[in-house]
């Protein structure tokens, strides 16, 4: 396989996927845990559950900003490989997964969780917010492991044999 693309465009594109799935391990892994357990970090417990999931939310909601960027990043990168005829497989899935998770969380998951929790208390103790929350998890799990996939491979698409 000839790779002509400009080798800063390719660490660039490894450089965004590399940060995003960063932020996304660092938020649902080290901040959901801070935040949902600030009792256990503040001399008096400041926060109930609500008040830290509407932090939470906030949280999401601004980095779901990044995560259009990103997924118009991957979609742009994608296509262009692919018009190049430098296709993957492999890739081109993780690259879907990507952009279909991250849409779902940026347009549908994060709105509806700040939506119900501007409701107030009851709205987010009810079924339908847990289910909401759990597929959002789901959701951003997946997304994870797809930037990682889709980071990987384009590694080792880098390390074929230009001629």
């Amino acid at each position: 396989m000839v790779r002509n693309n400009n080798i800063y465009v390719e660490l660039g594109y490894l450089l965004i996927l590399g940060a995003t799935l960063g932020a996304v391990l660092v938020l649902g892994i080290i901040v959901a845990s801070v935040i949902f357990n600030s009792e256990h970090y503040l001399p008096v417990a400041l926060l109930d559950h609500y008040n830290e999931g509407m932090l939470m939310g906030q949280i999401f909601h601004r980095f779901s900003y990044w995560i259009y960027g990103v997924s118009m990043v991957v979609a742009a990168y994608e296509v262009w490989e692919y018009r190049s005829l430098r296709r993957d497989g492999i890739a081109q899935i993780a690259a879907l997964v990507v952009i279909g998770t991250s849409l779902m969380f940026s347009a549908v998951y994060a709105p509806k969780i700040l939506e119900m929790q501007a409701l107030g208390v009851e709205a987010t103790v009810s079924d339908a917010f847990d289910a909401l929350h759990k597929a959002s998890e789901l959701d951003f799990k997946i997304l994870a492991l797809a930037l990682g996939v889709l980071f990987f491979r384009r590694v080792m698409l880098l390390r074929t044999v230009k001629k």
